[in-house]
């Protein structure tokens, strides 16, 4: 995630230019507005750009060091000079960068950060004053949860990350709120709760039919049918077997999108095979 492509602004743009540019992104994609899938997660990635671009010194570090400065204890600077390499993540306060809706009607809501904590449940100015951190978290310790130990102004303190959590996710803890990151995975591509797995089956697998095995969320493999003349780019979905919904009982799916292995070499016999095969189609 590049803060400057969240903002839809060029690294040259102006103090103006990208509070006019979180304006814009907000209204569209606030959760309360917007009920597209994935609105959510996108107006938690627009609040923390904001959050670093809006703010000269912690832009300045991010320009340097990218989100470095501000995961795994890089080399940004937090307010009132503090350091901000804490452990496995860094700090910044969500009282930066002035109002940028200032004039905009927003149905009772003074600023953009009242709406973030309504929408969070949080409380007001007083909420706006507790420290923001964020944390960079594997897909697998996103999906299954993980505790973390973690140092906070030099006090080691235990955190507790539930199953589930998204990429911009916001956690408040009783001193503090974390903002979530993800990395990305290998085999899993996630949106939302459901994950998207990409098979690729042979070319005689499609046309006869079969079975494959397919990695799931839980580390064990499941064997699929696969029908006979199924096309590339058909999906399948297993229901109840994508991520969990943080502290709920509720999963999303996982889906099998099957791709066509097409073999490079073949053999005379294969290819006396297939032309046999295309006289008699």
């Amino acid at each position: 995630m590049d803060y400057y492509e969240t903002l839809g602004v060029s690294k040259n743009a102006t103090k103006q230019e990208v509070k006019s540019a979180y304006r814009r992104q907000a209204l569209k994609w606030h959760p309360d507005k917007n009920k597209e899938a994935g609105a959510e997660a996108r107006f938690k990635e627009i609040n923390a750009a904001y959050e670093v671009l809006s703010d000269p010194d912690k832009r300045g570090n991010y320009d340097k060091f990218g989100h470095e400065a501000f995961v795994r204890g890089g080399g940004g600077a937090a307010r009132g000079g503090q350091s901000a390499g804490q452990g496995p993540f860094t700090y910044t306060y969500s009282t930066s960068g002035g109002n940028p809706f200032e004039g905009v009607d927003f149905g009772g809501f003074s600023d953009p950060f009242d709406i973030f904590e309504q929408f969070f449940g949080g409380g007001g100015a007083r909420q706006r004053q507790k420290p923001l951190y964020q944390i960079q978290l594997s897909f697998d310790e996103a999906v299954h949860g993980v505790s973390k130990k973690v140092n906070i102004e030099g006090k080691q303190k235990d955190i507790k990350i539930p199953a589930g959590v998204d990429e911009g996710m916001r956690i408040r803890f009783g001193d503090f709120d974390v903002i979530v990151t993800l990395q990305k995975d290998k085999t899993f591509r996630r949106q939302g709760q459901d994950v998207y797995v990409e098979l690729d089956i042979p070319f005689s697998t499609a046309i006869l039919g079969g079975t494959t095995d397919v990695p799931t969320l839980d580390k064990k493999s499941v064997k699929l049918k696969i029908k006979p003349g199924t096309k590339p780019g058909t999906m399948m979905r297993l229901q109840g077997k994508g991520i969990a919904y943080p502290q709920s009982n509720r999963k999303g799916d996982q889906y099998i999108v099957f791709n066509l292995k097409i073999p490079e070499h073949l053999s005379r016999r294969q290819k006396e095979l297939l032309e046999e095969f295309e006289r008699e189609s």
